[in-house]
């Protein structure tokens, strides 16, 4: 059966978004994982893909125009599929060059788990829709595939309005919210919490009291795997039980039973800058959620008791293992975590790496470093001296600042760096635009800001995706010397190690030298043995003699 594409929510303050290039017409096939459109947010121009297999029927929205959030923008299908009774509850107009409505007739519905009610007719689905809105997994990153449920802020038979917060998702960049931009009442939840789904996959159903999401459901091809307990009106009897499986865990102070703060971005942000415990906050929204005016009216005082037996729980001694008994943790992983498992494998197993390392005498860097910072107006660490001076060096060698794409070589006319942070879920690439144009003191300054950001999961699409180099350091960690994975599609990545006094001969005599290796692992079918040297060659001038980044 045909299946729409929405517009999807691509950052947390988007509430539209404009089409920026379409990169399939009407009849073109459409594979899984194609990007079919190029999306412009508040944010950033970002790539949407369908997640969908079949021929393009439909294109709702002109290159150049809006469509709100969760609006339909495509559709694609079988080739002469029926597919006007999807647009008659997805409000959207059908123009009439856009498709072939009337090359076949519609497919034949699938068996209904109500007799009375067929669960794959059409005609059904599309008149539900018009009392009814669809929500969908978004997409909150460029390279999230799913998302997990962390918690729902509402359950089934909730009234929702449309700048209610549905739930929080966990993607392999962040934490998120989502919004549901529809008025009604919570009809359906389709996914539990602590469970994923597919980008673009129904989450929830709101509308009117009585709608049949049956038809809905059946129509999305998704009703034998939709739990019936979740589902409204049609199901009235085990509605009831909805709640233990997919409410938000209850709250006090604002801390949900599992320990997470329940807050809204506003609130948490208000409650950063006073200075105040968000844990110690007690919440005036849904299900005890924090909000402004909680901060606002907050008085320090104790921690409430209410608390405490929570505390004693946490601090009961472990269970006691006898000697020499077998025993394992198994931890699921993060969205994150799959992501950096998937992505890095793919760059390790299809980019054909190499290494070359070289040793950057630093003690000019030392000394320029302490006469900087006595005048910067944010510390100058050595990881923003390597990327300012990688950034000039690849102004100079522009084949290291490319990316492979399949069928060509991009050579990229901007320099964004990434520089890679460790957090508790994994690993993240803050990005630093135009570093090559940027001073010492506003590549510090940005880079602090984004690190805080990185480590409080608070980073926005735009600031982790769009690099065209990266950095990772380790020697802040003692470690000496590394290689590292190369973060597709860039093509090239340098490892950084520790500065470390050496031992050096020079002309017969001994001397301390305070040196530091770095290691350049490039992607051969982009970046040749002489080019990576040349590279290091240029970045190593500028680090050892540092005037040199300020002409």
């Amino acid at each position: 059966m045909a299946e729409v594409i929405r517009m999807p929510l691509l950052s947390d303050t988007m509430t539209e978004g404009v089409i920026a290039e379409w990169h399939k017409k009407v009849g073109d096939t459409v594979k899984s994982d194609d990007v079919i459109a190029e999306v412009e947010t508040d944010k950033a121009t970002m790539e949407v893909m369908g997640y969908v297999e079949g021929t393009l029927l439909y294109i709702g929205v002109e290159k150049g125009k809006a469509a709100k959030v969760n609006d339909i923008i495509a559709i694609v299908g079988k080739p002469g599929e029926d597919y006007k009774p999807l647009l008659e509850g997805g409000g959207a107009k059908a123009p009439a060059s856009n498709g072939k409505a009337d090359a076949a007739p519609a497919p034949k519905a699938a068996p209904a788990e109500k007799a009375a009610q067929p669960a794959g007719d059409a005609a059904a689905a599309a008149e539900a829709l018009k009392n009814a809105t669809v929500i969908r997994m978004p997409l909150l990153s460029d390279t999230m595939t799913e998302g997990k449920i962390v918690a729902w802020n509402k359950k089934v038979g909730d009234t929702v309005k449309s700048d209610d917060v549905l739930a929080e998702v966990e993607t392999d960049k962040a934490t998120m919210e989502v919004i549901g931009y529809a008025d009604g009442e919570l009809l359906y939840i389709g996914v539990k919490e602590g469970e994923a789904a597919k980008v673009n996959g129904i989450i929830a159903i709101v509308g009117k009291k009585g709608t049949n999401v049956d038809a809905i459901l059946a129509a999305e091809g998704s009703a034998a795997t939709a739990p019936a307990e979740n589902k409204g009106e049609a199901a009235q009897p085990q509605a009831t039980a909805a709640p233990t499986a997919t409410a938000a865990p209850e709250a006090t102070n604002g801390v949900a039973k599992d320990g997470r703060i329940k807050a809204s971005p506003l609130a948490k942000k208000l409650a950063e800058e006073k200075g105040i415990d968000i844990s110690q906050v007690t919440g005036s929204g849904d299900g005890g959620r924090i909000v402004k005016k909680d901060i606002d009216s907050f008085v320090p005082g104790a921690r409430p008791a209410a608390t405490a037996p929570a505390a004693a729980k946490g601090a009961a001694p472990a269970a006691f293992v006898p000697a020499g008994q077998e025993g394992y943790t198994d931890t699921p992983l993060s969205q994150m975590r799959k992501v950096i498992a998937r992505r890095l494998s793919e760059s390790k197993f299809t980019a054909p790496h190499f290494y070359l390392k070289i040793d950057v005498v630093m003690d000019k860097a030392m000394e320029a470093r302490k006469s900087i910072n006595e005048i910067s107006p944010v510390k100058v660490s050595f990881n923003d001296m390597v990327i300012k001076a990688a950034a000039m060096a690849l102004r100079q060698h522009p084949y290291v600042n490319s990316s492979w794409m399949g069928d060509f070589i991009r050579t990229n006319q901007h320099i964004h760096i990434g520089s890679a942070v460790a957090i508790d879920e994994g690993l993240i690439v803050p990005v630093i635009r135009f570093a090559d144009q940027k001073s010492l003191s506003q590549i510090a300054g940005e880079a602090k800001e984004l690190y805080d950001k990185a480590k409080n999961k608070k980073l926005q699409p735009q600031e982790f995706s769009g690099n065209t180099f990266s950095v990772s350091n380790l020697g802040m960690l003692g470690i000496d010397e590394f290689t590292a994975i190369i973060n597709p599609p860039d093509s090239a990545i340098l490892a950084v190690g520790n500065i470390k006094e050496t031992v050096v001969a020079e002309k017969g005599q001994f001397k301390v030298q305070n040196i530091m290796k770095l290691t350049l692992s490039c992607d051969h079918r982009i970046v040749d043995g002489a080019v990576g040297a040349r590279f290091l060659a240029t970045l190593k001038g500028f680090l050892e003699n540092p005037v040199t980044m300020l002409v």
